[in-house]
């Protein structure tokens, strides 16, 4: 049975960290599974948040390793970024926030271009304020004009590019050491057919080790970091460096966080028989703020996680509980410098191997949104916006204006905008494009109309040629 969240009207700030026991906090009947305020006994709690530590674990902490960025500076503001989103969603909406991917590519171009981590910050600062107003947007406005303004055909294709894009990069890493690159591409597909249930969902995780296992039997690995490191410490923060000329290539990804929060939502509503759908706006704000926090301490901007949606329907537990005590552990491991180093060892032919499939996988959550939404590529509008968009990403297209870096990622977001609203609207005045969706269906029913007109004329020309014939006979 659908139930609905309890309202902001009648939540109890006093009862926010108060959760009912779950039956006897020790057992799941078939069937049954564990809401969002409720729990199991603490140390089961404890263990689960510790699996959704694990879980994010492996994409997470490629980010900061792609990008520069610090790992405990990162899983320090996935914690803070995580307690916040539970705060703000009245610790009725279960989520991690981990290291966003969509991030990568506009870091990675910053960096070419010669400007530090600090200008890249300032992007991810200013991505996470720009989705923080859309949450506020939503929150009052509804979600309808996101499809309005993005469309599947337009939103499935900014985050295809967004994975498309890195492809290069994933290349150069390959062939740093190409043995290496195999053998952790290998264990991380065969992790995920061979495991079921959590240990098949945990394949990236899996497949980096074991090719940091091959790497350290090849000499690849080098430790000296680590011995340097302390083993208490903070995480190096820094603030922006503000560079508005980077804000092209960073603000587009704010169209992917918007998509895979909305998704996250739907997802926890689906598996939980909830209606959360009151809830995006503060879902996205909540990750906005988050994202723009940690770009001004030093961060990776965050996201919501598949990986954690996973162990969810693993373990049925969807108690947010479990999700305090995962960012309690992220935050634990963040003070660890030395744990942070010995991340930092991961060669660049294990990073090859295991983004020639994550960076794939982005790409192909674009063509999912596609599938999903049952986008007809038979339409010349929808056809033309993809193609041109997927070109310009993939193609990596380049170029200036006022010192004003555009790469693919920024040039395809804002072609496909132009394309797909500028050829509909001039095929609305000509007549080609109907105006409203009653238009379209009321075209729909003058054809089928006058296809049965067709059809009826045929089949009574047909039945006076066959009587002419009969007949004649």
């Amino acid at each position: 049975m659908s139930q609905t969240p309890t309202s902001s009207n009648s939540f109890n700030l006093s009862q926010l960290f108060s959760w009912k026991i779950h039956g006897d906090g020790k057992t799941l009947r078939p069937g049954e599974i564990v809401e969002p305020d409720e729990r199991l006994a603490w140390s089961r709690v404890v263990g689960i948040g510790a699996q959704h530590v694990v879980a994010m674990f492996g994409a997470t902490f490629l980010v900061p390793i792609l990008t520069g960025f610090d790992p405990s500076t990162t899983l320090f503001f996935t914690a803070f970024s995580t307690a916040l989103f539970l705060l703000i969603n009245r610790n009725i909406l279960p989520s991690y926030l981990g290291s966003s991917f969509g991030f990568i590519a506009p870091i990675a171009a910053v960096t070419a271009s010669g400007k530090g981590i600090a200008t890249a910050s300032f992007g991810i600062m200013c991505t996470g304020l720009l989705l923080a107003l859309i949450g506020i947007l939503v929150h009052y406005a509804g979600a309808y004009w996101i499809d309005r303004i993005m469309p599947p055909v337009v939103n499935g294709a900014i985050v295809a590019i967004i994975g498309f894009n890195l492809a290069p990069t994933v290349w150069t890493n390959f062939q740093a050491a190409p043995d290496t690159a195999v053998i952790t591409l290998l264990a991380v597909l065969l992790c995920a057919i061979l495991f079921k249930g959590l240990l098949g969902r945990l394949n990236i995780l899996l497949g980096v080790l074991i090719g940091y296992a091959y790497a350290c039997f090849r000499g690849q690995v080098d430790f000296g970091p680590v011995a340097h490191a302390a083993w208490i410490g903070f995480p190096k923060f820094h603030t922006p460096q503000v560079d508005f000329s980077v804000l092209p290539m960073f603000l587009p990804v704010v169209l992917v966080l918007v998509a895979e929060n909305v998704g996250h939502v739907k997802s926890v509503a689906a598996m939980t028989g909830r209606n959360y759908d009151d809830m995006i706006g503060s879902a996205l704000f909540a990750d906005g703020l988050g994202t723009s926090i940690a770009g001004f301490g030093g961060g990776s901007g965050t996201t919501t996680y598949g990986e954690n949606i996973g162990v969810m329907a693993a373990t049925k537990v969807y108690s947010t509980a479990a999700y305090w005590c995962a960012a309690g552990f992220a935050f634990i491991l963040s003070l660890c410098p030395k744990f942070g180093a010995i991340i930092n060892t991961i060669p660049a032919g294990v990073l090859g191997g295991v983004c020639t499939l994550l960076y794939g996988m982005i790409g192909m959550i674009g063509v999912q949104i596609w599938v999903d939404n049952k986008v007809d590529f038979g339409k010349p509008l929808n056809l033309m916006t993809a193609a041109v968009t997927m070109i310009v990403g993939i193609a990596n297209f380049q170029f200036a204006f006022q010192g004003i870096q555009f790469n693919g990622i920024a040039i395809g977001s804002i072609a496909v905008l132009i394309i797909y609203h500028g050829l509909k609207g001039i095929g609305r005045l000509t007549g080609t494009v109907p105006r409203t969706a009653a238009q379209a269906e009321q075209e729909h029913e003058l054809e089928t109309h006058e296809e049965a007109d067709f059809v009826h004329e045929t089949q009574g020309l047909s039945a006076t040629q066959s009587a002419t014939i009969d007949h004649k006979s």
